[in-house]
Parts: structure tokens; sequence; C-alpha cells
């Protein structure tokens, strides 16, 4: 009996290392393809309203994910009981999207990409308040890294403009955009029922739809379709392929592997790729200042994914809602 039950046991550690590892691979790849939303969405956030930037981004990607979610596991009536959740989710969701092209007008790709990685710190918040999840001693550290390395680029490594709190307008926008996609990751732990990640991606994605259609209307209307520029749409097909249909079936998958915190961890890299394809891009490369800030949220993601050993206290049980 002593034996069945450790190997009972070590059939479970597995298991869980097993659901780790896919989450921590999910969220290396959301990090990459989030990263070209910034240098790519700034290229078009002057062309074209943010609304309809993210109205067309979201249907072309719900056909995407529809179609997958229909293929795969299927769409049944039960997994859309309480459909309140998808409209709570796709208004958070698309709020963060929208506040994200009205930053990019004016704000630069590495900067805006820097106050992205302030939401771990903001996530850690949420994630205890809607699931009471422990932020450890470490994970503290790691955050408070991390920040001062954001809030070093996001400052243009100016200690006077930091001292000042001299905060562009697309800086100051994009950072309430990153409040609700910090709430994001707790939301879908507390409001997922069992519901594949596609479908439940798919029901967000709805939501968002719907809320964005009314909130936009005479955007969409005064948009001259037609007349948008070849890059435009290019543009347009990568994030509703790759930054939207991608990352969200990833970010379901993170979630629902991860602690919150750890789920947004991955965002301290995104700097990194954003300055990276902007190089490639041929565009301004920052100072080595400014890099040494983005050197910190490095550090941070690896103190932030190292094992905290024994059982992970920032993940309780969920309950349903």
């Amino acid at each position: 009996m002593l034996a069945i039950r450790r190997r009972l046991v070590y059939a479970s550690r597995m298991t869980r290392l097993s659901s780790s590892a896919q989450g921590h691979l999910a969220m290396l790849l959301f990090s990459a393809l989030v990263a070209g939303s910034f240098s790519f969405g700034s290229m078009i956030a002057n062309d074209i309203a943010p609304v309809a930037v993210n109205v067309v981004r979201f249907a072309l990607a719900g056909v995407i994910i529809g179609t997958a979610a229909a293929l795969g596991p299927g769409i049944r009536r039960a997994h859309f009981r309480a459909p309140w959740r998808y409209l709570v989710l796709g208004g958070v969701f698309a709020s963060y999207f929208v506040l994200m092209f009205e930053g990019l007008k004016t704000a630069a790709p590495v900067s805006t990409s820097a106050v992205f990685t302030l939401t771990p710190v903001m996530s850690a918040v949420f994630g205890w308040l809607v699931l009471r999840q422990v932020t450890t001693p470490r994970m503290a550290l790691a955050l408070s890294i991390g920040a001062a390395g954001a809030l070093w680029v996001i400052f243009r490594a100016d200690l006077a403009a930091l001292v000042a709190f001299d905060l562009g307008r697309g800086e100051a926008i994009y950072f309430v955009g990153c409040i609700a996609h910090a709430l994001y990751p707790p939301l879908v732990a507390r409001l997922n029922r069992g519901e594949p990640a596609l479908v439940f991606t798919f029901g967000m994605m709805i939501g968002a739809i719907a809320l964005m259609g009314l909130y936009g209307w005479e955007s969409l209307r005064a948009t001259d379709w037609a007349a948008l520029p070849a890059h435009v749409w290019a543009v347009l097909a990568y994030l509703a392929v790759f930054a939207s249909a991608a990352t969200f079936v990833l970010l379901q998958i993170g979630s629902m592997r991860l602690p919150s915190a750890k789920v947004m961890a991955y965002t301290y890299l995104t700097p990194s790729w954003v300055t990276l394809l902007q190089v490639a891009l041929g565009k301004e490369t920052p100072s080595a200042l400014v890099l040494a800030g983005v050197g910190l949220s490095a550090v941070a993601l690896v103190l932030l994914l190292k094992d905290e050993g024994g059982a992970d206290p920032s993940k309780p049980s969920v309950r349903a809602v």
C-alpha cells in the first residue's frame, strides 16, 4: 500500500509539473507575439481609430478561434451558462487594447512595452483581491526590481524626469489600459467553470466585439475602409492571427496553470523583444542607459519564475461563481 501511495504522489507531482511547463511555454510564446503589437501597432495607430482597429482584429480572430473551438472541443450550450462572465472579461480585455492604440499614437514602442511590464505588480495585487493568491517575499523583490526597470525605461533614463514624474500622455493612457490587462488573468481563473480554453476565449471575444461595437459605432461608420493603405491591412492581419487569436488562447492556458503574478511575469520579456524588433525594422535603438532598465526586467523574470520549493502557496483552490 505504501508503494502504491508513493507512486500516486509521484504521478500527481509529474502531472503538476507537466501542467506548469505548459503554462510557461504558452507565456514565453505569448511574450514574443505581444511584442509585435507595439512595433507594428505604432505604424498604424494614427491611420485608423483604435476602436475600429480592435473590432476588426477581434472579429477576424473570433472566426479563427470559433472555428478551432467547433472543430476541437466543440461548442455546447452548457459552455455559455452565465453569459455575463464573457461580457465582463470581454469588456476588460477590450479596454486594454483600445487604450493601447490610443497610447501608441504618441508614445514610442519601447516605452509603451515598458509600461506593459508594470502589469505583474498590479496582477499580484488583483490576484490577492480576486483569488487570495499570496505573493512570497522573493516574488515581491522581483516585482520591485521589474517595476524599477520599467520606470527607468518609461522616463527614458532621465532621473530628473522620473523625480518630476514627467510622464508622456501616451504612456499615461496606456497605463490605464494595463490596469485592465492585469485584472484579466485572475478573473479568468475566477470565472472559468471548466470550459475549454478555446471555447472560453471565443466567448470572451464575442463579449468584447459586442461592447466595442456599441461603444465605437460612430468610429466604425466613419472609417473609409476602402481607402486604408496596404500596410494597415497587413498589420491588422498580424494583430488578428498572432497578437489576438494566438495570444488569447496562450493567455488562457497560462492563467489556468500558473499563479497570476507568474503569468504576468513574462511581460518582462516584452521590452527585450520590442527592442530587437525595432532594430530589425531599422528604427532608432534605445541608449545603453535605457537598455539597463530592460536588463532589470530580465532579472525580475528569472526571480519570478524560480520555484519557491514545496507547494505553491499562491495557488489556492478556485471556487466557481
